[in-house]
């Protein structure tokens, strides 16, 4: 007789060791773990530092930028760049995060994405908005993308991030979704936010 793995009552954080060390996962046991079926598969989740930081789920808004960002990205992108969903965009040995697009030249491959390679994050953001612009934002910093567009899907704002610098970017401004707003890291990459096609 299957017993489940875990309880449904078991809640998924804790933060019983609070002011305590916790055990540090790297990027490949998280792999591992996930190919044997210790997690979900629609579990979400992004390792930061080498704690699991659970995410929230995504509401309608969010969807529906993200599917209208899809659409326009995939018809404006110049042919040599290439970007990718929701992928695993590994960090380091232990920290990965999930963005909704990353941007990297078609010459470099996803398979090599790294830090090094990856041009422009874009993050679309309900729940998560503090989130996105605070300590994620930090960590796309100091790993030096060179660049961060953070779309709230719910002000319909869009918050520019330039200049990557440890704990934090140099330049950082919010444009209105009437705003024209051009990538200085992906030449052909540009967006007006009110212009998107919605569904």
């Amino acid at each position: 007789m299957n017993q489940p793995f875990r309880s449904p009552d078991l809640s998924m954080t804790t933060q019983a060791a609070e002011g305590l060390p916790r055990r540090r996962w790297s990027v490949a046991e998280i792999e591992e773990a996930t190919r044997l079926g210790l997690f979900d598969e629609d579990e979400r989740f992004e390792l930061i530092g080498g704690e699991i930081v659970p995410m929230n789920s995504k509401g309608i808004q969010h969807e529906v930028i993200k599917v209208a960002l899809t659409l326009y990205f995939a018809d404006i992108r110049p042919r040599e760049i290439i970007f990718a969903q929701e992928t695993t965009f590994r960090l380091n040995e232990d920290t990965f995060v999930e963005p909704d697009f990353i941007f990297f030249r078609k010459s470099d491959g996803l398979a090599a994405l790294n830090p090094r390679t990856a041009l422009l994050a874009v993050e679309v953001a309900d729940s998560s908005l503090r989130w996105d612009l605070g300590r994620k934002a930090r960590i796309y910093a100091d790993f030096g993308i060179p660049e961060l567009w953070v779309v709230d899907a719910l002000s319909r704002v869009i918050h520019v991030h330039r200049q990557p610098r440890l704990e934090g970017y140099g330049e950082i401004s919010q444009h209105a979704e009437t705003d024209r707003i051009m990538s200085t890291s992906v030449p052909g990459i540009a967006l007006t936010l009110s212009e998107l096609e919605t569904f």
